[in-house]
């Protein structure tokens, strides 16, 4: 099994194909010749915390963190313990603004994902201190294959991409689905159109509308009492 027996059995196809077995080639020998992000065991995580049939939100972003001990295989979060990065404190920022909840002293965005927020990078990789490095690996066509197979789903999916890597996935995405774009977090662009894009409260009147429940964005560590996987344990959900 690579991910999940859900997703694995969605993905099938992907796995056969010539890019995904050049991907794992490279993957492999980043691994083996360079400081790699998150640790391997990680590199599947949001998928892992988020199956397939579970998926209501698609939190979109670049590649993960590439400082020391930042990237647990969550777009955008890190272990309880290590220093919010910029951007997670510019999100956190938004959510205060938009919707005036603080989240409940954690980072590690657990609580989102127990909720079927999907927390996806486009490259799930990245090598040390060098953001984008994995960018032509390959990632993007899984990636892309992830998205395109949650909009194949008859249930319709809110999305928030951030940046442009993630909002170049909207072509993937029909009008069945809800979607809110805006500049990625990072303190480069989070002024460009980040701060006041409001998406947390967006994403949650959309679902309401559509008779689901709304995400309680407040609780980013546990929220419910669903089951966490054997690989989450080097996630922090203290």
């Amino acid at each position: 099994m690579i991910i999940t027996e859900k997703w694995d059995e969605v993905l099938a196809a992907e796995y056969e194909k010539p890019y995904f077995k050049n991907l794992m080639d490279a993957v492999d020998r980043e691994y083996a010749r360079y400081e790699v992000y998150p640790p391997r065991d990680l590199i599947y995580a949001a998928l892992r915390l988020v199956d397939y049939d579970q998926v209501r939100v698609v939190i979109l972003g670049q590649d993960p963190y590439h400082g020391a001990g930042q990237a647990n295989g969550l777009a955008f979060a890190v272990n309880n313990g290590v220093e919010p990065p910029p951007s997670l404190v510019n999100i956190f920022a938004e959510l205060k603004s938009d919707l005036n909840v603080t989240p409940n002293n954690s980072t590690t965005l657990i609580g989102w994902a127990n909720q079927g927020v999907l927390l996806l990078n486009a490259s799930l990789t990245v090598r040390a201190g060098e953001a984008q490095s994995h960018q032509s690996l390959g990632w993007h066509n899984l990636t892309d294959a992830i998205i395109s197979a949650i909009n194949a789903r008859n249930k319709p999916v809110a999305y928030i991409l951030w940046g442009m890597s993630a909002r170049q996935k909207s072509a993937l995405i029909d009008d069945r689905n809800f979607i809110v774009t805006s500049a990625h977090p990072s303190p480069l662009s989070a002024y460009r159109g980040f701060f006041g894009s409001k998406p947390f409260s967006k994403v949650n009147c959309w679902l309401v509308q559509n008779g689901m429940q709304p995400v309680h964005w407040q609780f980013t560590d546990r929220y419910d009492p669903a089951p966490y996987y054997k690989y989450s344990n080097r996630i922090n959900r203290a």
